[in-house]
């Protein structure tokens, strides 16, 4: 009788172990977004950002990059870890973050109405614009090719990272010039990749960020990025709607620190203003 009993008693506590872990399962696989006091009491703030060349990269010994870095020297200053995740599509970021799986998005976002509805806007970080890359006329074949003009880009293939800022402006350009520009959107590729493309000579013409153009334009000489598509506007991060007073702690932060030193040195190093 009592090893039936210390039988049943056994079964009953790994019963009430299995739906523990079953629920705390539960809570993981189903985040919810969190603001400044629930990401204090985690003690780890997550954020997401792009995989390039400005925000989150590969050095030959570190991971290193402009917004990566920025979000760290916030995390510190806050007593918080900070847990950044790459991800490359811009939808897949917007819907982390309205799901509660990242708390922000440390990433270069132009301040447009068009994201208004979905996140709240920090102060501005950076400034910046897209651009035409092609190639320098170097042969008589990219001479043909060479655009000098927006208006040359009638009936042109401009090729684009799925989701990326580009897109609104060239349909509002093809408006402008009242012709057609085609627009091929590339899922499987980020800014850097068609940069090689161009280079290389895989396709023609792309649009992509200033800043991160011309960081590449130094290891990709036969780039020319000498045609604006749009104004200059400006960058800044993400946070969920629901996140009111991680907003007011970043942006109190940031409109210190982009006063400093640190800040300004690291601006310079990345190329960014």
């Amino acid at each position: 009788m009592t090893k039936r009993w210390l039988r049943y008693v056994v079964i009953g506590i790994v019963a009430i172990v299995i739906y523990r872990v079953f629920l705390r399962q539960d809570k993981e696989v189903i985040p919810l977004p969190r603001d400044y006091a629930e990401i204090l009491e985690s003690d780890t703030l997550r954020a997401t950002t792009e995989y390039n060349s400005i925000s989150m990269v590969a050095g030959s010994d570190s991971i290193e990059g402009f917004h990566l870095e920025l979000v760290e020297a916030f995390a510190r200053e806050h007593g918080l870890q900070v847990l950044v995740t790459p991800e490359m599509s811009m939808s897949e970021r917007l819907q982390g973050l309205a799901k509660g799986k990242y708390d922000l998005i440390a990433d270069g976002i132009p301040v447009t109405a068009n994201h208004d509805d979905s996140l709240l806007f920090t102060v501005p970080i950076t400034r910046s614009s897209q651009v035409l890359v092609q190639r320098k006329p170097l042969n008589a074949e990219d001479s043909l090719k060479h655009i000098k003009s927006q208006v040359e880009l009638r009936g042109k293939t401009l090729h684009v990272v799925k989701d990326s800022p580009a897109i609104m402006r060239i349909k509002n350009m093809i408006a402008e010039i009242g012709d057609t520009i085609y627009i091929n959107m590339l899922e499987k590729y980020g800014a850097e990749q068609l940069l090689a493309l161009v280079a290389y000579g895989d396709i023609d013409y792309a649009v992509c960020d200033r800043n991160i153009a011309q960081l590449a334009a130094d290891s990709l000489p036969q780039l020319d990025l000498s045609i604006p598509i749009g104004f200059t506007q400006f960058y800044a991060w993400g946070v969920n709607k629901q996140s009111p007073i991680l907003l007011d702690s970043i942006n109190a932060w940031l409109e210190r620190y982009q006063k400093t030193e640190t800040y300004k040195a690291l601006a310079k190093k990345y190329n960014v203003n």
